[in-house]
């Protein structure tokens, strides 16, 4: 990769910039690591226990400062782990964006533990 060529992950620091959201909130995993690494100084990250509390706190900043929140959650069963409180943030319209990590695309294939080819799998089952 060329030293100007951008990744996926400077795009998202630059947009949470441009939109004035310096804190993340998340339960971090192993597909989170390129995300993580050499945290951006400008940028708070609170570490909450398990995805469901991650997204409890973002749910709660937001809505006490009425402005968007990010939280980012580990893989398929951490987004299934912070579903309820999604849910319940949605139908409130609470203002926030949630990413959630996947393993590499190599891993899909031999079906890794916490990988998740289809999110409608993962909701209706095997």
């Amino acid at each position: 990769m060329s030293s100007n060529q951008l990744t996926v992950r400077d795009v998202v620091i630059q947009v949470l910039r441009d939109l004035g959201v310096k804190t993340v909130f998340g339960n971090p995993g192993s597909t989170e690591l390129a995300f993580l690494g050499d945290w951006p100084e400008d940028f708070e990250y609170v570490l909450g226990l398990q995805e469901a509390s991650a997204v409890g706190m973002a749910d709660g900043m937001a809505r006490a400062t009425g402005r968007p929140t990010f939280v980012n959650v580990h893989s398929a069963a951490g987004l299934g782990n912070s579903l309820g409180n999604l849910f319940t943030a949605y139908k409130n319209q609470v203002p926030m964006v949630v990413m959630a990590g996947q393993q590499g695309r190599s891993l899909l294939s031999s079906e890794a533990y916490l990988a998740q080819a289809s999110l409608s799998l993962m909701l209706s089952g095997p």
